[in-house]
């Protein structure tokens, strides 16, 4: 009998274990494809409208979608499920893309790319007022504080004080956040491709005409746009929009919205390496002390339950 409880008393938490790390894996993979996002964005509307950017690359996406859900012969969501939904097209679908992609005008990605830095704490807290989760203090603590470091860089690096393009940046990460929390509460009931395509299809009938009304009189303009304008439109429309989500809502359903969502604190400065490999823009000693202060609080909430 001692035998078989030895053997059988392992096995009981393992699972977990490995869903949280799973989750965490990855939620990290999901935050590498999205923190080149900003860069993309703004190789992509320094020559093409940002209207278009956004909604375009969301009609890029939803086309993908409806195949996706085509193939995976997905049910209809359930009628209690359409409003969440709603939330994630209105965050990750319109709201995000459409201002940060105005931000992008103006601001270097490098500059945009730390005020996302709230990213954490923001989706934490839909967590908390949409969701069941009650994060520790501890981890409170630990997203406070990153979130502080995070913009005290983008103080330091905007002369201690904020633009019409930062309070726009951060618009755009209250409304990602409330879709990211949604997203993540809808992933523990339906696949995290189900959540994102269904968004997607969502915003069709409202981004198919607005897309056409902005393409059309900038048809020749648009012909004119080089090969590194249309790369960053087509990295967005494929990645950011859509493939990205597969693996940051499947993420949080295994290791819960505000755990994973807090490795968002590594992407401003997975965005900086980016701004500096495809922008040029530099990267400073700076930048990279704060980015090891960042991964040290990441490390330590990682710990708190």
């Amino acid at each position: 009998m001692s035998s078989h409880t030895s053997t059988a008393a392992p096995t009981a938490h393992p699972p977990r274990l490995r869903d949280d790390r799973k989750g965490l894996l990855l939620g990290l993979i999901a935050v590498a494809l999205f923190s080149l996002t900003l860069p993309f964005t703004r190789l992509a509307v320094a020559e093409l409208d940002p209207t278009f950017v956004a909604l375009g690359r969301a009609l890029v996406a939803a086309g993908l979608a409806g195949l996706w859900l085509w193939h995976a012969r997905a049910p209809l969501p359930r009628r209690e499920q359409w409003l969440p939904l709603a939330l994630v097209s209105l965050g990750c679908v319109l709201g995000f893309p459409w201002l940060t992609s105005i931000a992008m005008r103006s601001l270097p990605a490098s500059h945009g790319a730390v005020l996302v830095g709230i990213l954490p704490l923001a989706t934490a807290v839909f967590a908390v007022l949409r969701g069941k989760e009650r994060p520790s203090p501890g981890f409170w603590l630990m997203a406070l504080l990153g979130t502080a470091l995070v913009v005290a860089f983008a103080l330091r690096q905007g002369g201690g004080s904020f633009h019409l393009a930062d309070l726009l940046m951060f618009a755009a990460v209250l409304l990602g956040a409330l879709g990211y929390a949604e997203g993540g509460r809808l992933a523990q009931a339906m696949p995290g491709q189900h959540v994102i395509s269904w968004a997607l299809l969502l915003a069709l009938p409202f981004v198919l005409p607005v897309v056409l009304w902005s393409a059309w009189p900038q048809r020749a303009l648009m012909a004119q746009a080089s090969a590194a304008a249309w790369l960053g439109f087509a990295y967005i429309s494929v990645f950011s929009m859509f493939i990205g989500f597969f693996f940051w809502y499947r993420g949080m359903a295994l290791g819960g919205v505000a755990r994973v969502g807090q490795t968002q604190l590594l992407q401003p400065f997975l965005t900086l390496l980016g701004a500096a490999v495809l922008l040029h823009e530099p990267l400073t000693g700076e930048s990279l002390l704060f980015a090891g202060a960042v991964i040290a609080v990441v490390a330590i909430g990682r710990k708190l339950k």
